[in-house]
């Protein structure tokens, strides 16, 4: 994966933090979501048989947009395999190292990440509101966005891609996140200001679209 992306995800990966207006974070899922106990201790003592790694990155990746319901002891041996790793930016460049789930998952959440981040750019909210105005509802994002555009809008788009992530529709949440990238893309090159964050956004969803198209396609 390009380090560009991940490195606008400090803070996002793990400790983002739910919105009350989206009740369905709250679902309950089993106790520890596959992660195998043993599998994991082996793993943190670098004692896991090589072969067995890539079914261990398949288990994380499954549990990470879960992360929100997961139980205490569930939380502690994704916090294991993470730290061993040396924290969440470490744990996504693991990920995308293992083809298929581990990888798209990967690629996905730094979107995420990006989509967070950005909700808050006052500057990228005027261009997306702008871009609205001669197309309100960008192609794969008609059931998703609000009339509306506001600091939430990125933030809504995120939370949709992770809700599908949880409810295992991974095709579905690659079709949101692709349009996404599209319509930042497209917003940024429409927009009338020329500033460094615009155009920081608009590289970023390039390298973006580009990383997730070709994870999905070796999935």
């Amino acid at each position: 994966m390009h380090d560009k992306p991940l490195s606008k995800l400090a803070g996002h990966l793990l400790r983002r933090l739910p919105d009350a207006s989206h009740p369905t974070r709250h679902r309950v899922g089993p106790d520890t979501f596959g992660l195998e106990e043993e599998k994991v201790l082996r793993f943190a003592e670098d004692r896991l048989d090589p072969a067995e790694e890539p079914r261990l990155a398949e288990e994380v990746a499954e549990v990470l947009p879960l992360g929100w319901s997961l139980s205490p002891r569930g939380k502690e041996r994704l916090h294991t395999v993470t730290e061993h790793l040396g924290g969440e930016r470490q744990l996504l460049e693991w990920l995308d190292r293992h083809p298929g789930l581990p990888r798209l998952t990967a690629r996905l959440v730094a979107l995420m990440g990006a989509l967070d981040r950005y909700s808050d750019d006052a500057e990228v909210v005027e261009a997306l509101r702008s871009s609205r105005a001669e197309d309100p509802f960008p192609a794969g994002l008609e059931n998703i966005l609000p009339p509306g555009t506001s600091e939430e809008t990125l933030s809504d788009i995120s939370y949709r891609i992770d809700e599908l992530l949880f409810e295992r529709h991974t095709q579905d949440a690659t079709r949101v996140a692709l349009a996404a990238t599209d319509w930042l893309r497209d917003a940024a090159q429409r927009s009338a200001s020329s500033s460094a964050g615009i155009s920081e956004m608009r590289d970023l969803m390039i390298h973006l679209h580009k990383d997730i198209s070709e994870a999905d396609a070796a999935a």
